[in-house]
């Protein structure tokens, strides 16, 4: 059955800002589902000005990597809440010539981390997992975007920076989504002085249209431009950042930073409905379980019933509930568990023998002596980018929670992720309250964190055909699946494909969550007779697309409208 209040779904998307708008630069508002198009080239980010900055570079003559590159930077000015020099993330980038790589600058635990780092009194702390110094990551983003751009890019270093440094140094006005998201933020940022001082105006909240300037910022970008990663992980920016890290019993010392590297790493691939699926492959537990939950559902005929089905509804959340508890049993970082067995769990023989233990008209359950997820932040972001070439990037990155640590370095402007907190508790403190002790994800010395992130390129008949992801913590996920069978299954355009409803299972707790007032009442109860918990909750993850439209030889981008300021610059 089709979405009975997908119109209303839609008009309340369409409540936000005229720049979070589907439009392009000088274009007039488009209709509430038309893509924006392009030819030329496309950048799709959540920051008006983020998109702008990227597809700039392409105009100029670079090429995806290089204006994924620059939009970055810049976002790390402009979209503080997960825009970052002090976290880390992935890329998934598919040249028009040559083969698929992707690029793993996920955050490092110091070499003084341990798996039971957080625990006080042998009793596990939350606080110090989460909102401490100690639960900072060594930074990857500078060290992974220069790695990218050094195999990749084609326009000069310096040069990408500049329009990051410019904003930074000489400021942009806050738009209003900017300025509720920094007001909101302001109790977390008085404990710190340096972040007060940079995000409020002597402790009041900045307006929109004010003008946010960042000068220690833009020294710090000045240094990277200068001196690539060493204007980072050396010198005058990571003696800045080891200060404040000795200074409140954090662990991350000079050495730690200068021992940072960022890894090439080859996709894990796969294919659905005879499109070629590229993805992360770990630190990220995105790319397998993206593949395992698309091997499940080619088994079945989701285009017959049609989006919003109650049938299409429980078949996802099957294979989204397998694929998650095949996540917590087997993923962590590559290079500490060699044994990982990526290829079985990415395979169409393990897709059909969990496809065997769904049954099409009733729900499983979950194993009720296992555990639930702990939280993982919503504040990611996720920008997609193509070419004239038809190059393309899928990049996410983030700080973890929205604004990370909250911790801004004195002195440098930027602010410190607190992606620690993705490693597992501690040993042996699983529990049904969402403790979890397994030891593929126990922090050690230089291990990089599990992920959720998810950075995904589809292919049809050898040319480029899709590039998605999303933010939303372990929703990200399951948005980006959502998306894919919006587009293959369902044909929906890329903005119907964003904007459609999602919805979400993650093994445990046992439910599905889908997104208030956006599946019809009979859908849910279907749900719900087929034995299905549901969970109404809030809007989930926040996804940009572009599709190719081979036919025309137009890309078409998806805005996802569920928070504002989100953009598609091309032409």
């Amino acid at each position: 059955m089709i979405v009975a209040a997908l119109p209303a779904f839609r008009r309340a998307l369409l409540t936000v800002s005229v720049a979070a708008a589907v439009t392009l630069p000088n274009a007039p508002l488009l209709a509430a589902s038309a893509p924006a198009r392009a030819r030329q080239g496309m950048v799709v980010t959540q920051d008006e000005i983020g998109s702008k900055v990227g597809f700039e570079v392409i105009r100029a003559g670079g090429n995806a990597i290089d204006a994924a590159v620059a939009t970055a930077f810049a976002l790390a000015v402009t979209h503080p809440t997960a825009g970052n020099l002090g976290g880390g993330g992935f890329i998934v980038y598919r040249p028009a010539k040559g083969e698929p790589v992707t690029y793993d600058f996920r955050e490092k635990a110091p070499a003084a981390a341990s798996p039971t780092m957080w625990l006080k009194d042998g009793k596990y702390d939350p606080e110090l997992h989460h909102f401490s110094h100690r639960a900072v990551g060594v930074p990857g983003t500078v060290a992974g975007l220069h790695l990218a751009w050094k195999e990749q890019g084609s326009r000069p270093w310096k040069e990408l920076l500049q329009p990051a440094i410019r904003l930074a140094r000489d400021g942009f006005e806050v738009s209003h989504g900017l300025a509720r998201s920094l007001e909101g933020m302001l109790p977390h940022f008085r404990k710190y002085p340096a972040s007060l001082a940079q995000f409020s105006k002597g402790g009041a909240p900045y307006a929109a249209g004010d003008l946010l300037r960042q000068p220690d910022l833009a020294r710090s970008l000045e240094r990277i431009a200068e001196n690539g990663p060493a204007g980072f992980y050396e010198g005058e920016t990571a003696q800045l950042i080891a200060k404040e890290m000795a200074a409140n019993d954090g662990l991350i010392t000079l050495a730690d930073l200068k021992a940072y590297t960022a890894k090439r790493r080859a996709p894990v691939t796969g294919t659905y409905r005879g499109y070629g699926i590229i993805s992360m492959p770990p630190p990220s537990s995105g790319g397998i379980a993206v593949l395992q939950i698309l091997n499940i559902l080619e088994g079945y005929d989701l285009a017959a019933a049609g989006p919003g089905a109650a049938r299409n509804a429980h078949l996802m959340a099957e294979a989204m509930r397998r694929a998650f508890a095949d996540r917590a049993r087997h993923v962590g970082d590559p290079d500490f568990n060699p044994d990982l067995p990526v290829t079985k769990l990415i395979s169409k023989e393990h897709a059909a023998a969990l496809r065997r233990t769904i049954n099409p008209t009733r729900a499983s359950r979950s194993s009720p002596d296992s555990f639930e997820w702990p939280y993982e932040s919503q504040e990611t972001t996720h920008f997609s980018v193509v070419d004239a070439q038809r190059n393309a990037v899928a990049l996410t990155y983030t700080l973890e929670y929205g604004y990370g640590s909250r911790i801004v370095v004195p002195g440098a402007g930027f602010l410190l992720n607190n992606e620690m907190g993705d490693f597992n508790a501690a040993p042996g403190v699983t529990d049904d309250k969402g403790l979890i002790g397994t030891t593929a994800n126990l922090a050690q010395p230089g291990k990089r964190m599990l992920s959720s992130m998810s950075p995904t390129i589809l292919t049809k008949d050898g040319q480029l055909f899709m590039v998605t992801g999303a933010m939303g913590g372990r929703t990200i996920i399951n948005s980006v699946v959502n998306t894919i069978v919006n587009v293959v299954d369902h044909g929906l355009n890329a903005q119907e494909a964003v904007d459609a409803p999602r919805l979400h299972h993650q093994w445990l707790p046992d439910r599905i969550a889908v997104e208030r007032n956006a599946f019809s009442p009979d859908t849910l109860a279907l749900l719900r007779s087929m034995g299905h918990t549901l969970f109404e909750g809030p809007e989930q993850g926040v996804a940009e697309v572009i599709v190719l439209n081979a036919k025309e030889c137009l890309l078409e981008g998806g805005v996802d409208r569920r928070v504002p300021d989100g953009f598609a610059a091309g032409r």
